[in-house]
């Protein structure tokens, strides 16, 4: 039996056994029917060890969601938005696919400027009306009194 794929970008793919989905009751409001029905999602996701990520992506993704994995490298994205499971398990999956798009594009370079001419003097002279500032503060000491 083949594994179905889930398309991140035109250059990888990740497949749907790589998911683990858990079903629990919702959170607030809703009476006897969110007592009642699971409709809430939980996708579990291994980032640390899924081989279909690229190494930098994976890097990335987690430096992204660090916070949010578990000890043994799982992401846990929860979905209770919508009264339908269905629903939610869209959209835990879109939340889980943005997450990877965004881990999966670089972040871009950096180049390397001077702060301008105007900037540094700028910077300087508030430099000197802090000193005179700090200077005025001090006490007035015997010499200078006479």
């Amino acid at each position: 039996m083949t594994s179905r794929l889930i398309q991140i970008t035109p250059e990888f793919a990740i497949q749907e056994k790589s998911l683990q989905w858990s079903f629990i009751t919702a959170p607030g409001p809703g009476g006897q029917h969110v007592n009642k029905s699971a409709t809430a999602v939980q996708l579990r996701f291994t980032v640390t060890a899924n081989e279909d990520l690229p190494a930098a992506v994976r890097r990335r993704l987690t430096q992204l969601v660090k916070n949010r994995l578990t000890r043994n490298g799982d992401l846990i994205i929860t979905a209770h938005r919508h009264r339908s499971q269905h629903q939610n398990r869209v959209d835990a999956l879109e939340r889980l696919v943005t997450l990877i798009r965004l881990a999966a594009s670089p972040p871009p370079k950096r180049h390397k400027t001077t702060p301008p001419v105007a900037s540094r003097k700028r910077r300087l002279e508030n430099k000197k009306q802090r000193s005179r500032l700090k200077q005025l503060r001090r006490p007035v000491s015997a010499t200078d009194e006479e």
